[in-house]
């Protein structure tokens, strides 16, 4: 039966992450579902708490990227926020905390398995930070993300293409260019061979169903043979 979170369950909670919530009805709040607040009228779902953690997200993420890769592009770092950001990351973080366990749903949701629906689980993990941020400011949100999310930000969330560039950035070996070889078949059968060329010299070849994927094949070949790991 699902019952709102007593002194010990929260004391718990906070133990395991070594924090301690000046308001702990903000803590609360944070793992209310708004399914638990249609039965339970008094009760304030986490929706307001989730919005404002997102926020807190986007920008925690984006000083971190912005200080960890100094020479990557704008449109990469973008896109490396957007990896990290996102319902699949922010629920492996969720479920590793095991804040499924303290979720307040409602008895649908419940039965249905609602407290392990990944849109769920990211939901409260942004809910939690947008409460902590309340609760005690930016840079205790950050201490909380630099244990429990940065460390898992790697560069091999970038594509293929994106990587090897930022690589060869890095050693000041200029910028991959990538060119098509060679169409073969045709229709539905039709296949793209492409290479990338740096300093006019090919590190790599790719074949796939588009150039793009053509391209990116060429780009993880080239990676190899540079031996870097992602």
């Amino acid at each position: 039966m699902n019952v709102p979170m007593n002194e010990s369950q929260l004391d718990r909670l906070q133990q395991s992450l070594g924090i301690a919530f000046r308001d702990r009805k903000l803590l609360e709040q944070a793992f209310t579902h708004s399914s638990y607040v249609n039965e339970h009228k008094n009760a304030r779902h986490n929706e307001r708490l989730e919005y404002l953690g997102d926020a807190v997200l986007q920008l925690a993420v984006s000083e971190h990227l912005y200080r960890r890769y100094p020479r990557l592009p704008e449109g990469e770092l973008t896109q490396m926020r957007a990896a990290v950001v996102c319902e699949p990351s922010l629920h492996e973080v969720s479920r590793e905390l095991q804040f499924g366990a303290h979720l307040l749903l409602g008895r649908g949701e419940e039965l249905t398995g609602g407290r392990e629906r990944p849109a769920i689980l990211a939901d409260v993990f942004e809910a939690f930070v947008g409460a902590l941020y309340l609760d005690q400011g930016y840079e205790a949100a950050v201490r909380f993300l630099e244990q429990h999310l940065f460390p898992k930000i790697k560069r091999r969330q970038l594509d293929a293409k994106s990587f090897l560039q930022q690589t060869l950035q890095q050693a000041s070996q200029g910028d991959p260019v990538y060119r098509l070889v060679e169409e073969l078949g045709s229709g539905h059968d039709k296949r793209f061979v492409s290479e990338v060329l740096v300093g006019g010299k090919r590190l790599g070849t790719g074949t796939g169903r588009t150039k793009k994927e053509a391209e990116q094949k060429a780009a993880e070949e080239a990676l190899q043979r540079l031996e870097v790991r992602r």
